[in-house]
């Protein structure tokens, strides 16, 4: 009999749960007075389906088995454990340190194996191991459950059929290994199609990796895609692994994939191809294994056909298209949106509505800026807001006149060229913008970049100034993210 003191010590220290099997009541007894005066709850059971049942019913920290016992063995426990809870760590008793079964049982997926005569210190060693992977297990799980969490609420919002197609094209397409294209304006959510294929896929447990290419200095795009080797070029101080490499195991987004040099393209065909990536500077090539995501809001099919973008690597990224429809295509989501702004961003406890006007307003609009600018939109009506219920004087004045920039343009003469036109619609954007480039950019649905083109182009601007004239506060957005 266990001395009474012990007992006391046990339930006032309880430690973690470890289930020990085996047919000897002699074993079971000595590992039990063994693990418990390291403060551990020992449960022992004397056969594999009375374990089995226990594991069950019981959250265990770890089981230790006998390898060799009547009716249910070792092995076929080992199956049942890791069928119902595969992260539980089984810890396999043999007699021989030779015995092959146990060697084959480590290759089935236990943790390790442990001689019967073990000493005291190598059982000690074995269990805290395996409850350190344990905890490393659970804490792993629990951190992608906050990062699918996350990502949850930021999940697309649409019940229309043009969302209703696109969703059941992800679901399609999620799985694959495929490479993706999402197209559409800026503001329509790709990312958030990215993120939702990428937590739909079997590499919901591995990184998702964005990098935006138009908001990255042509000149350092390389080395954030390919990583580089220490002093290939000044500031290099250190290797670093570019970002495709980071993205191991996981989903790799290329969003404003048009904006992305020609050298470049050249380099990411390479990647696509090979599955292989050489760094800035480098002369050993780096295998990668991470799924391709791309989006655009430009016509790469334009480009391809007037030499900005590379028909090989097109092709190569388009595999699967996914289209994003614009808002004003798809008006009837938009009291769902609205209400799901209104639950992010309404301060706890004072969550507010839209009144019947307000709503009529917001439906008539266009959204050239999209589900960004409708987000914008009622973050602003409900600090502005203090009624309770937003009405149409807490909205701005462009929605509440309905004069969005997108089809306003009106044509004086039908003989202007498609690119008179297009110049003519970009200066009036500027115009009302003053002229603050990135918020014209934001409002036309195009990159910064590829409006500086083409106000070079028109004769505007003068090259060299790319971004030299931005207004205060228009800083680019982070060039990368992981999630």
């Amino acid at each position: 009999m266990e001395p009474l003191i012990e007992r006391r010590e046990v339930r006032d220290m309880p430690g973690e749960k470890i289930l020990v099997v085996d047919d000897e009541q002699s074993m079971t007894q000595f590992l039990s007075i063994v693990l418990r005066k390291e403060g551990y709850q020992v449960t022992a059971v004397n056969n594999g389906r009375d374990a089995l049942e226990r594991v069950k019913a019981e959250n265990f920290d770890i089981v230790i088995t006998d390898i060799k016992m009547p009716g249910m063995d070792g092995i076929q426990l080992l199956h049942g454990i890791k069928k119902h809870d595969p992260s539980l760590p089984v810890v396999i008793m043999t007699a021989y340190a030779s015995q092959q079964s146990a060697i084959d049982a480590v290759n089935l997926g236990a943790f390790q194996y442990l001689i019967k005569n073990a000493k005291n210190d190598e059982i000690k060693l074995i269990v805290r191991n395996a409850l350190e992977m344990r905890r490393v297990r659970v804490e792993n799980q629990y951190l992608k459950r906050e990062l699918k969490k996350g990502h949850d609420e930021k999940a697309i919002i649409g019940s229309s059929e043009e969302m209703v197609r696109v969703f059941k094209m992800v679901e399609k397409v999620a799985d694959s290994e495929a490479t993706i294209m999402i197209q559409g304006e800026s503001g329509t959510g790709k990312e958030l199609i990215a993120r939702q294929i990428h937590y739909s896929s079997r590499r919901a447990g591995g990184p998702f990796i964005s990098i935006n290419c138009g908001a990255i200095p042509r000149d350092l795009l390389e080395s954030n895609l390919f990583g580089h080797v220490k002093g290939s070029f000044t500031g290099a101080v250190k290797d670093s692994a570019g970002l495709l490499q980071v993205a191991e195991g996981g989903t790799f987004f290329l969003d404003e994939v048009g904006e992305t040099p020609l050298a470049t393209q050249v380099k990411l065909l390479r990647a696509l191809q090979e599955r292989e990536i050489i760094p800035v500077g480098g002369t050993q090539s780096i295998k990668i294994d991470c799924r391709l995501v791309a989006a655009t809001n430009s016509d790469l099919e334009r480009d391809v056909a007037e030499g900005r973008f590379r028909a090989d690597l097109y092709y190569r990224l388009n595999v699967i298209p996914i289209k994003l429809p614009p808002l004003r295509q798809r008006r009837d989501d938009i009291p769902l949106l609205v209400d799901h702004f209104l639950k992010r961003h309404s301060p706890e406890g004072r969550m507010k509505n839209v009144s019947k006007e307000a709503m009529e307003i917001l439906l008539k609009y266009d959204w050239p800026g999209n589900v960004r600018e409708l987000e914008n939109v009622m973050e602003r009506a409900l600090i502005l807001d203090e009624s309770g219920v937003i009405g149409p004087d807490a909205l701005p004045e462009k929605v509440r006149l309905g004069t969005s920039h997108r089809g306003s343009l009106i044509i004086d003469s039908p003989t202007l060229t498609l690119e008179e036109l297009e110049k003519e619609y970009i200066l009036k954007v500027l115009n009302s913008t003053r002229w603050q480039k990135k918020k014209a950019s934001d409002v036309l649905g195009i990159n910064a970049s590829t409006l500086y083109r083409k106000l070079i182009a028109y004769g505007v601007e003068r090259p060299g100034a790319r971004f030299d004239d931005m207004g205060e506060g228009e800083a680019d957005e982070p060039t990368s993210r992981v999630a």
